[in-house]
């Protein structure tokens, strides 16, 4: 129980860092609106090209912040992790699925796409782990689990795409645009997973240099998603976004996300109580099962979407999802950690 309190502490600078990260975000939305040329990914700034590196760099550094000994510490609950993998990549397309029977022919066909990306993206590692430390949970079991989502969704989230997106197509100027499997496959093993590997492969290397300017990496981070909203959302704006769709898209967008986020909290609580866990293996179940990162959905929609005018509207609803969950999950841990 020690150990799970430890990281308490480092919990503050990280809210301040979220404020900024939000303002940020909200303020390039808005500069996309009014002005979209300056941002366009084949514009004056040249964000196309400045985010491809920064996608590289920036799995090169979630792989030099993979801990080898944190998976260890928390591999002998196999039970636990099935049931979170199960719903990041099972329970949550699933949900999709009965959610666009019901409701997807009153909301546009890329908004529907959007939360399919959102259904099939990995959970969160960052805040999945500051979240269970808050809560006294079991932060080892965290770490693997969120790690495990994240190498998985390497993988599972561009298949899955390209079978049901790609099946379906994205909209843009030029009509429905078809995905390649085998081509999105072969991008995201070159952009995400090498510089995932190499990243890994030299953390006995250069993991102390890193992990002493983790401000900075930190930092970096969130400016590569800043950078990358900025383009999707210009580029989309400069194809007609807001005159097709305006304040609807957003109401839609937050009320598909709460309808996504509230039942997956409850039903994994639900089942890690039917299953007897502990209270602190518990909190892992509930917030890596629900979560989904937006620091890996938005370079693989880079990849998957970019050639896209739609990308704006496909990742709204992780846009949205992510500052929800944050907030819910906050109030959750703390009531987790007020407990005897």
């Amino acid at each position: 129980m020690r150990r799970s309190m430890r990281p308490l502490p480092r919990l503050r600078p990280a809210r301040g860092a979220i404020d900024w990260f939000l303002l940020a975000m909200v303020a390039v939305v808005g500069l996309a609106s009014v002005a979209p040329d300056w941002g366009r990914s084949d514009g004056v700034l040249h964000l196309g090209t400045v985010t491809d590196v920064g996608v590289f760099l920036l799995f090169f550094l979630h792989g030099m912040g993979l801990s080898t000994d944190s998976l260890k510490a928390g591999a002998t609950r196999w039970k636990l992790h099935l049931l979170v993998q199960s719903c990041t990549y099972v329970l949550f397309p699933l949900w999709w699925a009965l959610w666009s029977v019901l409701l997807g022919r009153h909301i546009s066909h890329d908004l529907l796409m959007g939360f399919f990306y959102l259904a099939v993206l990995p959970s969160t590692v960052s805040s999945s782990v500051a979240m269970t430390a808050l809560a006294r949970g079991h932060v080892a079991a965290a770490v693997l689990n969120a790690t495990l989502s994240t190498l998985l969704g390497v993988f599972l989230t561009p298949l899955l795409v390209s079978l049901v997106i790609g099946a379906s197509g994205v909209l843009g100027q030029g009509g429905v645009q078809q995905l390649d499997v085998g081509a999105t496959m072969l991008k995201v093993a070159q952009m995400l997973l090498l510089p995932f590997v190499v990243g890994h492969l030299l953390r006995p290397v250069l993991g102390g240099f890193f992990s002493r300017i983790k401000p900075v990496t930190t930092v970096f981070d969130r400016g590569v998603i800043v950078l990358l909203v900025w383009a999707a959302f210009s580029d989309s704006v400069a194809d007609g976004l807001w005159t097709r769709h305006g304040p609807q898209l957003l109401l839609q967008a937050t009320a598909g996300a709460l309808l996504f986020l509230l039942p997956m909290l409850a039903f994994t609580r639900w089942v890690a109580r039917q299953m007897k866990f502990d209270v602190e293996d518990e909190i892992v179940a509930v917030f890596c099962g629900s979560k989904k990162t937006l620091a890996s959905g938005m370079p693989m929609a880079k990849l998957l979407f970019g050639g896209s005018a739609a990308m704006g509207v496909l990742i709204l609803p992780i846009m949205i999802y992510h500052q929800i969950q944050l907030f819910v999950c906050a109030v959750m841990a703390r009531r987790y950690a007020a407990r005897s």
